[in-house]
């Protein structure tokens, strides 16, 4: 049995949940990097003796648009999938059932899901420090129940996940980082920006309608020199204040 992490994390959160569970459910994890823009996904194929973790984050309550382009392109061969969904603390809402059909109709069987808590990528006061020391308590956990119950065999089908069909709208707050005067126009946010929005020879500027919010450009910024403005991040603070401030749980369906 093969083992492989597939996961979209432009900010680190989406893979540090990826990491506890992956390392409880295998010795031997081969990663597959999805906002990598400049891999063939088309070529990834797999079969029914392999196990998939396939993690993304939560974006407006959706898969984001990249992921699921590049998760379409991959042939599941049976492979089993187990599903994990991020989100910052507010609510990850259609995620899981999109994520599920997006994999079922690309030929995995999906057999276990998974939704957890990370530190928001826009607004880090929410939800910050997690996953946390209790969440990896709890996620160690489920890697263990999950791994007991592939061996055995006894994952139920079909898997019923919450969440609408049809999906919510796709719609975040458009968020677009600039960069400041302290850019050095080194160009690693344009070399690692899962969508491209970044001129490789402009670093400074930012395609604003290929932009995706995902926050990767300010995260890997040597220089903190990449920030959205402090007006637009007051304002949706404001707004998700009260649904964010509760933390909440880790989910665990099987």
């Amino acid at each position: 049995m093969n083992f492989y992490s597939i996961t979209f994390s432009p900010t680190g959160g989406t893979q540090r949940v990826a990491d506890i569970l992956s390392h409880t459910l295998a010795a031997s994890v081969e990663a597959v990097d999805l906002t990598d823009r400049s891999r063939d996904f088309s070529s990834l194929s797999f079969s029914s003796s392999d196990v998939c973790l396939v993690s993304v984050p939560s974006y407006g309550g959706r898969v984001p648009q990249p992921a699921a382009q590049r998760l379409a392109q991959i042939q599941g061969g049976g492979a089993r999938a187990i599903l994990v969904c991020v989100y910052g603390n507010r609510a990850y809402e259609d995620t899981l059932v999109e994520l599920q059909d997006l994999l079922t109709q690309a030929g995995f069987s999906c057999v276990a899901g998974v939704a957890a808590v990370a530190e928001h990528s826009i607004l880090r006061k929410f939800a910050a420090g997690r996953p946390n020391q209790a969440d990896e308590a709890t996620l160690t956990a489920f890697g263990q129940e999950i791994g007991r119950r592939l061996e055995e065999g006894t994952l139920p089908q079909p898997l019923t996940l919450p969440g609408n069909r049809p999906y919510r709208p796709f719609g975040v707050i458009p968020m677009h980082p600039k960069a400041g005067k302290s850019c050095q126009g080194c160009g690693l946010c344009a070399q690692t920006c899962p969508v491209g929005a970044i001129p490789v020879d402009q670093p400074t500027q930012v395609d604003e309608k290929a932009c995706i919010s995902c926050m990767r450009c300010v995260s890997v910024c040597p220089r903190h020199s990449r920030s959205v403005n402090p007006l637009v991040l007051s304002a949706a603070s404001l707004k998700l204040k009260k649904a964010c401030t509760q933390p909440k749980a880790c989910e665990l369906f099987l």
